[in-house]
């Protein structure tokens, strides 16, 4: 498939560019009118299963942005809903999981999906959104980590530090080990359907990972996206993001990632040196700086292009777009991108 942009995939590539790609993760959500809108007809998880609203979404911003890649509209806990877990959004709590997984029965009877059928909504959306792309730019498919979904399925609600969770997890490492392997294995299975669906990327999401120790990281969470990493890497490109996961960089550089994606804890001279400049590097502009004044913005891409290098780099932020983001802060996050030169 020949696209018109195909800086996001050059720059994947390790290419020569004149600048690099942008994008910004939840780039389809809160801070826009129009996200909001479908927000009030309808609730989250229908969004997420229905695939004309789903494509919808992950359209709105590319109508607004010059951005070089788009990123399916869906939700990390897709997958724990198709092993049977009973994921809802509560209104003001967020994921709620009315029996959350504590006991070995309840890990022995999670089933390991067919996700063609289970998931059938996801690759559907994929199909319209390419339809809707009309080749213009690549589509990114997504996935939590095993460690971040089996955070939410042990504690059964979102929290600061899912002390539940990881409480579980040390008092009963086998049997946590066993519920990570059931989520890393339909998580392989979920990410090579959606690149037979079409989508030229996929990103696995360890937003919880850095609650961990970097040796109970190494344990409960590296050695399952690294599973993942050996599956998909010979299929398509690879990007692992970890939040707060700056400790794990020299070992994510030693895998089959093709990306590594940073939050704005650490600095660019320092992430090249961790990695040795053998990835390449996707972020890490703080979200809340998009409250700084435009020209304020302006100058930081351009200082933070320079300072981790314009080739085997992609411009993103480094967490998700924050809800009460001022659109015109976006546009010149966005713009400063493509409109820079050496």
């Amino acid at each position: 498939m020949t696209l018109k942009n195909d800086l996001y995939l050059r720059a994947l590539r390790g290419e020569t560019l004149e600048r690099p790609p942008v994008w910004m993760m939840r780039q389809a959500g809160r801070y826009l009118p129009e996200f909001m809108a479908l927000r009030k007809k309808y609730g989250f998880f229908t969004r997420c299963q229905t695939p004309e609203l789903a494509a919808e979404i992950t359209m709105q911003p590319l109508k607004r942005f010059p951005l070089d890649a788009a990123i399916l509209f869906s939700d990390i806990l897709v997958v724990p809903q198709a092993m049977g877990i009973d994921f809802k959004m509560k209104e003001s709590v967020g994921p709620w999981l009315e029996i959350p997984i504590r006991t070995e029965k309840q890990i022995e009877e999670i089933r390991l999906p067919e996700v063609e059928i289970s998931l059938d909504y996801v690759f559907r959306a994929i199909e319209i959104t390419m339809e809707k792309l009309e080749k213009r730019v690549p589509l990114i498919g997504f996935a939590g980590s095993p460690w971040t979904i089996f955070c939410y399925c042990v504690e059964g609600k979102g929290s600061k530090t899912f002390d539940i969770a990881k409480s579980f997890c040390f008092g009963n490492p086998n049997l946590a080990k066993r519920l990570l392997q059931k989520i890393t294995d339909t998580t392989i299975n979920y990410l090579k359907a959606k690149v037979k669906s079409g989508v030229s990327a996929v990103q696995l999401f360890d937003s919880w990972g850095g609650l961990l120790s970097p040796e109970d990281y190494h344990e409960f969470s590296w050695p399952y996206i690294d599973q993942i990493l050996e599956q998909l890497s010979p299929l398509t490109h690879t990007v692992v993001f970890g939040k707060g996961c700056w400790f794990a960089l020299e070992k994510m550089a030693e895998s089959k990632a093709t990306a590594l994606g940073i939050d704005w804890t650490i600095n660019p001279e320092l992430a090249r040196t961790l990695t040795k400049n053998r990835k390449v590097l996707q972020g890490n502009f703080d979200p809340a700086r998009l409250h700084s004044p435009p020209k304020v913005i302006t100058k930081m891409v351009d200082e933070m292009i320079r300072r981790f290098g314009k080739d085997k780099y992609i411009v993103n932020l480094g967490h998700g777009i924050l809800p009460n983001t001022p659109l015109k802060n976006a546009t010149t996050f966005i713009e400063a991108v493509v409109n820079w030169r050496i």
